[in-house]
């Protein structure tokens, strides 16, 4: 642009907004819970137990509870000292205030309030209460209790005195904001779950929580109740849905638990638990009959999936361990090389918990430790207490050593194998697959694979699909189930090999994702028993070797429907029995009297012999036509027209995009219905039998 074209825009200080208080939080609350969907909501509810858990953390608290109750209300109790009520020197309001309504204002930047703590920024309860509709703080501490009540992140009151207590602790009453979260349902499971590793990793502490949602003698305001029982949903004996978790093991306590259902390759579980350079580190570690791991990391209390320094120092100090003791007992022979850390961590179950003052994560989410003085402590800690472990029982070592050994063989089968594919693909210049029907577009962007069950389905889809955007690809039979599977037997497999080299981003640790050749994979099978199952095993294949491509959102399942009802020229599709039903009716037949048939039949609402009769006890009238219903149970029935309107249009098919809402809970029952043990899966399916819809 020519420089006298250039027009100087008017800056100045009323351009320049100033938002106050908690004003930012609302505008932005993403940046301080990651999202407004579930995952923010659960995070509202462990900010404000985490500061109970610190009060637990320091030795001034011992039992904590959480009860879920009408209205969306969450109420969060502690037994511990109870938040300061006096006036704060710099903020000139109340220290409960200060807590709740300012940003960085807690007793975790320095002095001796929190020697050890889970937060970082200080920012938990106040965004918790700028996020919610009303927030209610109750205290009990210097012989009195104190209220103060918010709405929106702005108190109603200032804090006030109610009356006389004996006790102490803090009580944390909110609603959160429907107008800020997409929903407000709480998952159960969820909350008990983290909850129950919380009390794993604080010995002693006494952890109850309790649904009373469903609970018709509470009021709505259940959480506004004044009383001076700090634990009085506990003492009102409720009968509603509530656990308890206590465990004095901590770790040890944790690995059982996690192991519950595994085979154990050595007797004793190693524990250590040691302060150096002032970094309290505490690990557990078990090794048991699998294929896979589990390593589960905490900072302060806070689960740190990304890992981070200690998870470092852990992994430095394990596999320099083991190589050394191999060697040293001739357990490892020179011609077999030195173990990896993938071949140290295999069947390895550890959890690694650091507490040190002022931990430095990467972002409010704390996924990340970056603590450097975090790895040495764990290196030195882990390393000098597994060194005497392993000296100490010579069996478990030579046990553990074996196992990690004949990863290191399995490694190196998988790399021959993995390097013949990529070879081979290399040679071959990369051809995809011959059943393979790709698509014309390059863009992965609008690029989408159909994983099909079939080769009837697969040329229905190949017929009908979009040929610019979408690809099929059939495959033959049901896939190697992978949960137990080595990478040089999985590799072997003729339809996973296909499915791999057609997705075009390697294997392993070759992975790059970058080079994905479809950004949406759906799979497609028939909607029958076999159906499930393959979806299951390709679930399973994902979830175990790219589960980025489900953290990604990558991955779907096609919902084709299940009928298609027709009366005459007039036709709909139905992709459940209540929606078939529904149809019927508004085609003016009765359900009862419709006989389902397989395709290609015809089903009539009259019966040849007697229909005057039957469409009076149908309620039709006498003139009602003919109502055909087709049952669809595999996409190879369908015609390619219907398969493109039902199952491939993108303005009008349905898909179930695949996610993972726990990890720990998924990997748990991929482990239970595709592992090798029959007895988990025995259980499971009795447990869950009742919720089968079975088609017979």
């Amino acid at each position: 642009m020519p420089k006298e074209e250039i027009k100087k825009r008017k800056y100045g200080s009323d351009d320049i907004v100033v938002l106050e208080g908690l004003e930012p939080v609302r505008l932005r609350p993403g940046m301080y819970i990651g999202s407004t969907g579930t995952d923010g909501l659960h995070h509202l509810l462990v900010e404000i137990f985490d500061n109970s858990r610190d009060e637990a953390m320091n030795g001034s608290c011992n039992e904590i509870e959480v009860a879920l109750l009408p209205g969306d209300i969450v109420r969060i109790v502690d037994n511990g000292a109870g938040i300061p009520v006096e006036v704060h020197k710099k903020t000139k309001v109340s220290t409960l205030e200060t807590v709740l309504t300012v940003l960085h204002a807690g007793g975790k930047f320095g002095g001796e309030g929190y020697k050890i703590s889970g937060g970082l920024h200080g920012v938990g309860a106040s965004v918790v209460n700028a996020l919610s509709e009303w927030l209610k703080a109750e205290v009990h501490r210097d012989g009195g209790k104190f209220t103060q009540e918010f709405e929106r992140g702005k108190k109603k009151y200032n804090v006030k005195k109610v009356s006389t207590s004996k006790l102490n602790g803090t009580i944390i009453t909110f609603k959160p904001d429907a107008t800020i979260f997409s929903e407000l349902i709480y998952d159960w499971n969820r909350v008990v779950n983290h909850l129950r590793g919380q009390a794993y990793l604080v010995k002693s502490l006494r952890v109850r929580v309790i649904d009373a949602r469903e609970h018709k003698g509470l009021p709505a305001q259940a959480g506004k109740i004044d009383t001076d029982k700090v634990f009085y949903l506990q003492e009102l004996g409720l009968e509603v849905p509530s656990k308890t978790f206590y465990f004095e093991g901590g770790l040890l306590s944790l690995i059982k638990f996690y192991n519950q259902k595994d085979k154990p390759i050595h007797r004793e579980i190693f524990y250590a638990e040691k302060e150096a350079n002032e970094v309290i580190v505490e690990v557990a570690l078990q090794y048991v009959d699998d294929i896979d791991f589990k390593e589960v990391s905490y900072t302060n209390n806070t689960i740190t999936p990304e890992g981070g320094m200690h998870v470092t120092g852990f992994r430095t100090a394990l596999t320099r361990i083991l190589n050394d003791y191999g060697k040293k007992n001739n357990i490892l022979k020179e011609s077999e090389g030195s173990l990896t850390g993938d071949d140290v961590r295999e069947g390895m179950t550890a959890v690694i918990s650091v507490k040190l003052r002022n931990p430095q994560f990467e972002g409010q989410t704390k996924a990340k430790l970056g603590s450097v003085e975090a790895r040495g402590a764990v290196e030195t800690v882990f390393g000098e207490a597994f060194s005497a472990f392993l000296e100490e029982n010579p069996d478990d070592a030579r046990s553990i050593v074996n196992k990690c050994i004949l990863a290191l063989k399995a490694r190196k089968a998988a790399k021959a194998a993995k390097d013949s594919v990529i070879r081979k693909g290399a040679l071959e210049g990369m051809t995809l697959p011959g059943k393979l029907a790709d698509c014309q577009s390059r863009d992965p962007e609008e690029s989408e694979i159909f994983i099909v069950e079939g080769d009837s389905a697969g040329g229905s889809g190949k017929q009908g699909r979009d040929r610019r955007i979408q690809a099929i690809l059939p495959l033959k039979g049901k896939i190697l189930n992978v949960e137990k599977a080595r990478l040089d037997k999985m590799l072997a497999f003729k339809e996973i090999k296909s499915l791999i080299i057609a997705m075009g981003i390697g294997i392993g640790d070759m992975t790059d994702i970058n080079k994905l050749r479809y950004h949406k994979i759906i799979i497609a099978t028939d909607a029958d028993v076999d159906g499930a199952h393959i979806t299951t095993l390709l679930l399973t294949f994902f979830f175990r070797y790219y589960r980025i491509l489900i953290d990604l959102g990558k991955i779907y399942i096609a919902q084709p429907p299940l009928y298609k009802v027709k009366k005459g020229k007039e036709f709909h599709y139905a992709f459940s029995d209540e929606e078939k039903n529904k149809i019927i009716k508004e085609m003016g037949g009765a359900v009862e009297q419709i006989e389902e048939i397989e395709a290609g039949e015809e089903a009539e609402t009259e019966e040849e012999t007697d229909e005057e009769v039957v469409k009076k006890k149908a309620g039709l009238p006498a003139q009602a036509g003919k109502i055909s219903i087709q049952r669809y149970k595999g996409l190879g029935e369908m015609n390619p027209e219907e398969l493109w309107e039902t199952t491939m249009n993108p303005a009008t098919r349905i898909m179930k995009q695949v996610t993972i809402d726990d990890l720990d809970d998924t990997d748990k029952t991929f482990d239970i219905l595709m592992g090798s043990e029959v007895e988990p899966r025995k259980l499971f399916i009795q447990t869950h039998a009742h919720l089968a819809n079975v088609d017979v």
